[in-house]
This record gives C-alpha cells, structure tokens and sequence, in this order.
C-alpha cells in the first residue's frame, strides 16, 4: 500500500489547533460551568475565580468560547449578587 502526500486525510480539518488554544478552551467551559454554580451557591466565593479564570483563558488564546466566558462570568456575577441579596443570603 503506498501513501500518496497529495490525498488529505477525511478528518483533517486543513487548520491544526494549537495546545494552548485547547486548554484555553477547557478552562473557559470550566469558568461557565462554575459560574452558574456559583449564582445558586456562594457568589462571591465561586464567580470571582471563574472570572479570573476566563481571563486567563481569552489571554492564552482568543476566540468566540473566550469571549463568552468572560461576558457569561460578568453576567453570572451580577445575577448572582442580586439573587443573593433578593434572599437575604450571604455573598460570601
């Protein structure tokens, strides 16, 4: 069987991802992910490392998941402090 260079492969997507853009984007899954935790339970505690861990992530690499992450966070943040101060619980 010989292997011809100039046949592409069916999985190859013509744009290979960098390892940081890969764990960029898990640890901004993992910021959204805690972040809405974080709006049922301790606010304060939770959404405030998840923001400073989506930062990380939009500065190792810059994309659409990175960005979200951010807005997500910020958003998880404010609803999370008026929820907590609509109910009388404590933020921290």
């Amino acid at each position: 069987m010989s292997y011809d260079a100039g046949t592409t492969m069916a999985h190859d997507s013509g744009r290979h991802r960098r390892t940081s853009e890969t764990v960029s984007g898990f640890l901004a899954a993992c910021a959204i992910f805690v972040s809405f935790l974080g709006i049922w339970w301790h606010p304060l505690r939770l959404i405030l490392p998840s923001l400073l861990l989506a930062l990380v992530a939009a500065g190792m690499a810059r994309g659409r998941l990175q960005l979200a992450a951010v807005l997500i966070c910020a958003v998880c943040l404010f609803f999370g402090f008026a929820l907590a101060v609509a109910t009388s619980h404590a933020l921290w």
